[in-house]
């Protein structure tokens, strides 16, 4: 079997025929499954920290998706969350993400795509291994990051960062100060399954910088319009 055995992803879908069809099909892949049909037991099981991976639906019965995964994000839980839904367009996608999720599959999806998006949230959220490993810890000015415990913060704060988040940045902080286009973040950390547009990449640019700068009243990451953006040291001048 080619799976990842023991890896176990938590699937929150109450749809009777797609829920068990992911189950079967991941378990199938080796994966070990838990589906759960409503957003309350979802959000329950999800606060547990046991999974690996959770593949999340928007339209749920008790508590909707968005707020499942927002919970469990203010709660600290950075497991990958892919969401599903029926909706489409740009704005269900932003919003999903605004939540905390990594990556977003509008329904009807194709299980190929799926398992593949799947399989690479999965490889980062641990190892960060789709982003070759070469000097681990990266700094930029007060900023850090450590890409074998993917973790990162400024100074003595550490930060938490979905998986999809602290890829993006790492592209940009192993740039030092070089310009990286939208293109260049897609083709790093995006699989090769993904037609959207490069668009996204500015709704993880926004949430970074909600995260990294706005709270150190910082402006690390800048846009240089035409061509992409550049992670720089945006410390203050010490006073003499």
């Amino acid at each position: 079997m080619n799976g990842p055995e023991a890896q176990s992803v938590l699937v929150i879908e109450d749809d009777p025929q797609i829920g068990p069809a992911l189950r079967q099909g991941l378990e199938a892949e080796g994966y070990l499954v838990e589906l759960v049909t409503d957003g309350l037991t979802g959000l329950q099981r999800g606060l547990s920290g046991d999974h690996r991976a959770i593949i999340l639906d928007i339209m749920l019965p008790g508590v909707h998706g968005y707020r499942v995964c927002a919970e469990l994000r203010r709660a600290g839980i950075s497991t990958p969350v892919l969401m599903l839904t029926a909706k489409d367009g740009e704005y269900d996608e932003a919003e999903g993400l605004d939540t905390g999720a990594d990556d977003y599959l509008t329904k009807p999806f194709s299980y190929v795509v799926l398992l593949a998006r799947l399989r690479a949230l999965i490889r980062r959220s641990g190892t960060g291994a789709d982003i070759k490993d070469r000097d681990r810890l990266v700094r930029i000015g007060d900023l850090w990051l450590d890409t074998g415990a993917y973790r990162c913060g400024r100074g003595q704060d550490e930060l938490a960062l979905t998986a999809r988040e602290f890829a993006v940045l790492a592209v940009l902080a192993r740039a030092r100060g070089r310009v990286v286009s939208k293109q260049d973040v897609i083709d790093e950390v995006w699989d090769r399954a993904y037609e959207g547009s490069t668009s996204i990449v500015e709704v993880y640019i926004s949430n970074l910088r909600r995260k990294l700068d706005t709270p150190f009243r910082r402006r690390s990451i800048q846009t240089v319009h035409g061509s992409g953006y550049r992670l720089v040291d945006d410390r203050p001048p010490a006073h003499a």
